[in-house]
């Protein structure tokens, strides 16, 4: 951890806040592409991001409460790692939902222009596992193995896959696939955000099951992966019902006339 002057710089935040960046960034482009009005992501996420980090942290304590039973004040000590990212995506839902309905703006358009920005800023924030030392897999003989120190649970010289390594590539990946299926199909009415539960949903699978971090397991499966089975099927059968009703219709109004963008949901 760096220092600058009294005032500690920590990785890990510093990662999700340039992940936060990076999205509302590329989220923007995307919204003003599909006819949105420049600066709606970034007044939206406003409210959004604080919800999504206040969602991810209750899932993560939730999820796995024996870690804070002794001592509960370090739930509240996200710095440390810990969030859940289903937590998030249901607390940044939220918190967007509350200001697009004041705006008049409909939700399945923005969480489609969206929804490659979030496996970006996903992968970004793993970076943040990197400097904690935290969400590594099993122990492994390939010559990218992760060395842990002791105090985070590892027993040099053996070393470990790292899985927030394999999610952050895997992020990128469906952040792409996202994208190309948009512009081949032209993804609307909430596809597109779909798209990128399913996709996401599938590398969460394997991953969880070369993690060794503490969960809760049930019949030998960890919780995430059923949540994330669960999300898998919603998705697809979304995807389903929802094919071939074409793309949003966002139409932008002029900011004097004291409405904001409207689209179909």
């Amino acid at each position: 951890m760096l220092h600058l002057g009294p005032l500690p710089l920590r990785a890990y935040a510093g990662c999700i806040l340039l992940g936060v960046l990076v999205a509302v960034w590329v989220g923007d482009r995307r919204w003003v592409a599909r006819g949105g009005e420049h600066g709606t992501v970034a007044d939206v996420a406003a409210t959004a991001v604080p919800a999504g980090l206040v969602g991810a942290r209750l899932y993560h304590v939730i999820t796995s409460p024996d870690a804070y039973l002794k001592d509960p004040v370090e739930a509240l000590y996200i710095w440390h790692g810990g969030l859940g990212i289903w937590g998030g995506v249901l607390g940044g839902a939220l918190g967007a939902w509350f200001v697009l309905r004041k705006r008049g703006i409909g939700f399945l358009a923005y969480a489609d222009a969206l929804a490659p920005c979030l496996p970006i800023a996903q992968a970004i924030g793993r970076v943040g596992n990197y400097f904690n030392q935290e969400l590594y897999g099993k122990p492994t003989n390939l010559p990218w193995g992760l060395e842990i120190d002791v105090d985070h649970g590892g027993s040099p010289p053996t070393v470990y896959h790292p899985t927030f390594l394999y999610e952050l590539l895997w992020d990128l990946g469906v952040a792409g696939l996202v994208i190309w299926a948009d512009r081949r199909w032209q993804l609307g009415k909430g596809r597109a955000f779909a798209l990128y539960v399913a996709a996401y949903c599938v590398g969460r699978g394997w991953i969880e099951a070369l993690r060794v971090d503490s969960a809760n397991h049930f019949f030998g499966i960890r919780l995430n992966d059923y949540v994330s089975g669960l999300l898998f099927v919603a998705a697809v059968v979304f995807l389903v019902v929802r094919r071939g009703s074409g793309p949003d219709v966002v139409v932008p109004t002029a900011p004097h006339q004291g409405t904001d963008v409207r689209s179909e949901a």
